[in-house]
């Protein structure tokens, strides 16, 4: 399972951990001859670097791309792109003391529990690092998007939420009502001083969405929105238009009635079926308190002791404004493939590198589950040894047969192809058992 990867059709694969030497990115799928947008990405990289705001960590990375391939005289080549930022501030003695227990709120359980090995230094892949890449990918698929403009502020920061928003209010942690905010920055300053952390909510508000985005039923946009946003390591709930507060409406309230003009609510926030409708697309996320904090816990060591410990690391007191360009990142991936496919579908005029795409994709697909059932054939064949079964099963190798016959019919594939493909799957099936 790649589970590293992040693709249809446009691919990209992340590497790199905390304190290893580098964190990156491959980039696959994108057209030659786009100018490579190395300030805005840059830009957005500064915005989400620890280090910049009074309650960010004090880990200081400059976090300077370099690029490594794909791109030829500032613009793509078609070529698959590969971008790196170099860990230089990372301090790993200061993660000793966390070697052989496991941080409360962190991932070292379940990593370790999973792959009987974990990076204590930073949490390794777990941690809020990882991210950079997908900062990265995101900044390649402006041309794509278009017009569509996405707004991402905090409404909630531990008790206090937002009462008017004033988007000309600028800060350093987004936060767009005037009226409370210095109550805020003291609540904020007080938690830090106490070594703690809080969470909060933000919402995204998208304009400019075209109708039709999305597929039914398991390529629904608000599906593939909410697993992109999940997959960032602090979020821990989202909700679509009214979310949970549907729950205490009746079906006439709730239904979004319209005339020719349109809607007269937007309770859905955007998306009936899993494909947008043209309204602005509203949701929420919910974001946990940093887990690492400078206050005694208790927790367990791998042996399972009982024991207290203090985190003496450098950590955020709220994440949430780093957290933003991250979400934007993940926002512009999922709508910028759900345009891509949708853009084949829709019978738009297209370009030869369009259907090169549409090709390569498949292609990928093919080899992957190729890869996939030989991995299966093999433990098939295993198990089959073990338990002193008959290797060769010719009457069921022939139903399965007639079975794909009449599928590549209905696909309007040729017979002697289906054949072909089977016999070429068998027989490497039969080489692995």
């Amino acid at each position: 399972m790649k589970s590293n990867s992040f693709e249809k059709y446009y691919g990209i694969t992340t590497f790199g951990e905390s304190h290893g030497k580098v964190i990156g990115v491959v980039i696959e799928d994108v057209k030659p001859g786009i100018k490579f947008p190395l300030e805005k990405i840059q830009s957005a990289l500064d915005k989400r670097r620890p280090g910049v705001g009074t309650f960010s960590s004090t880990r200081k990375e400059k976090d300077e791309l370099q690029v490594l391939s794909g791109i030829f005289e500032g613009k793509t080549t078609g070529m698959p792109i590969c971008l790196l930022i170099y860990n230089k501030d990372s301090h790993s003695q200061d993660y000793e003391h966390l070697k052989d227990l496991f941080r409360p709120g962190h991932a070292d359980f379940s990593y370790f529990k999973k792959f009987k090995i974990y990076d204590h230094r930073g949490g390794g892949r777990a941690s809020g690092r990882e991210t950079i890449s997908r900062v990265v990918a995101s900044g390649l698929v402006e041309n794509i998007l278009e017009d569509i403009n996405i707004k991402i502020y905090p409404v909630k920061i531990g008790k206090f939420e937002v009462t008017e928003i004033d988007n000309s209010f600028q800060n350093e942690l987004s936060w767009h009502d005037k009226t409370n905010y210095e109550n805020l920055i003291e609540y904020l300053n007080n938690i830090k001083n106490e070594g703690n952390s809080i969470g909060g909510i933000v919402e995204v508000k998208i304009k400019n969405i075209p109708t039709g985005l999305g597929d039914p039923v398991f390529e629904k946009l608000d599906a593939n929105l909410a697993k992109a946003t999940l997959s960032i390591g602090a979020v821990k709930g989202i909700e679509f238009g009214y979310g949970f507060e549907l729950a205490a409406l009746k079906g006439n309230e709730a239904n979004d009635a319209m005339d020719k003009d349109g809607f007269f609510t937007n309770y859905h926030g955007g998306i009936l079926g899993g494909i947008s409708t043209g309204n602005d697309l509203i949701f929420r996320f919910v974001v946990k308190p940093t887990s690492s904090i400078n206050i005694t816990q208790k927790t367990v060591t791998k042996d399972n002791k009982e024991v207290e410990f203090k985190s003496h690391g450098r950590h955020d007191t709220c994440i949430i404004p780093r957290i933003i360009p991250v979400a934007m990142a993940m926002i512009k991936l999922v709508l910028a493939d759900a345009l891509s496919y949708q853009k084949l579908i829709a019978g738009k005029k297209l370009q030869l590198t369009d259907y090169r795409e549409a090709i390569n994709k498949i292609d990928e697909d093919i080899l992957i589950a190729i890869g996939r059932r030989q991995k299966i054939s093999k433990l098939v064949g295993k198990f089959k040894r073990e338990n002193k079964l008959q290797i060769e099963n010719k009457d069921r190798e022939e139903e399965l047969l007639a079975k794909l016959k009449q599928k590549g019919k209905l696909w309007n594939i040729d017979k002697s192809l289906v054949v072909d493909i089977w016999n070429i799957i068998i027989s490497e099936s039969k080489k692995r058992q």
